[in-house]
């Protein structure tokens, strides 16, 4: 007849063990004492003054962008089309003046020689 291990015994010895660790190990809080939620007005008020700051840029930010203001020498740079023609008219005169500044060197070396033969060198 064979025996069969108890494992039970081995089971309950590991628990023991694990719960007197567990209680010597690690000391216990001490009871939280009832407290009259000054944290948690305090992270409210620096929410709430945060959140004003926050909207306060966002509200500037938003009007300034929506005012443009019709007498601002950007805009009505912007609004006339007279500066498309400006822009042609300096493109020409800048493309007239490199032409006429332009000249082309010739080398007679670098050009192309059909007579003239360039020596290969033959693998041996």
């Amino acid at each position: 007849m064979a025996m069969v291990p108890n494992n039970t015994d081995l089971s309950t010895i590991l628990s023991r063990l694990l719960e007197y660790i567990d209680q010597t190990s690690s000391p216990r809080p001490p009871p939280v004492a009832p407290s009259d939620h000054q944290e948690v007005v305090y992270i409210l008020l620096l929410l709430g003054i945060f959140g004003f700051f926050t909207l306060g840029v966002m509200l500037s930010y938003i009007r300034s962008k929506k005012l443009e203001h019709s007498n601002d020498p950007y805009n009505v740079y912007i609004a006339t089309d007279i500066w498309h023609k400006k822009d042609k008219a300096n493109l020409h005169a800048k493309v007239a003046e490199n032409y006429r500044l332009c000249c082309v060197f010739e080398n007679p070396l670098a050009v192309e020689q059909p007579n003239s033969h360039i020596p290969e060198v033959k693998p041996s």
